[in-house]
């Protein structure tokens, strides 16, 4: 059984976002990337289909995405969640596993999944730690989400990751990532 970590927020505090409201360099970084999403025509629809944690869980994506300088490696996203996990699954342009395998802020151990080819785990964040993941087919699938603990940090972190991610099962919501990353400036702030 898989648990959620909630936070004591109730749901009604945020509201669904709208594609005409969003500020001019979030409109920039989403374009041509979301269309298609779920049989959506356009970027503007996909997006504004999004329910709240999907939105919330896409946008914090690409703000650590974009912190991160890996954001224009995204080519086009074919699913994403918010609720019981934080991430997306997309189509990468070419260059994204050998720019992860030079950066010294990635690594690959303890990084792939029994269903998976490999993947990466950001190594200098001890919570809300992004993990790539990707399995070798044509077109590559890419996932790219938040584990609450880093496994790869310390020991302190991978003992909490190991304990609850691993064996409890317990994913995150994008309200408990949101709270994670705030003190370095988020998007909701």
């Amino acid at each position: 059984m898989n648990a959620n970590l909630e936070t004591s927020e109730s749901e009604s505090d945020v509201s669904q976002l709208r594609w005409s409201d969003l500020p001019a360099d979030i409109l920039d970084a989403l374009t041509d990337k979301l269309a298609g999403l779920w049989g959506s025509t356009g970027d503007a629809e996909a997006f504004n289909s999004l329910s709240i944690d999907k939105q919330q869980a896409l946008l914090l994506i690409l703000f650590r995405l974009r912190q991160k300088a890996l954001w224009h490696l995204v080519r086009h996203l074919t699913n994403l969640y918010g609720e019981d996990g934080v991430g997306i699954e997309f189509t990468p342009w070419p260059g994204l596993e050998s720019t992860l395998a030079r950066r010294k802020d990635f690594t690959r151990r303890l990084a792939k999944h029994r269903d998976t080819s490999g993947g990466f785990y950001e190594r200098d964040r001890s919570e809300a730690a992004l993990h790539f993941l990707y399995a070798d087919q044509t077109p590559p699938k890419w996932y790219v989400h938040f584990d609450l603990y880093s496994p790869v940090h310390s020991a302190r972190s991978a003992f909490k990751h190991f304990r609850l991610e691993y064996f409890r099962k317990v994913r995150p919501n994008w309200r408990v990532i949101q709270q994670r990353l705030k003190g370095k400036a988020s998007p909701h702030e």
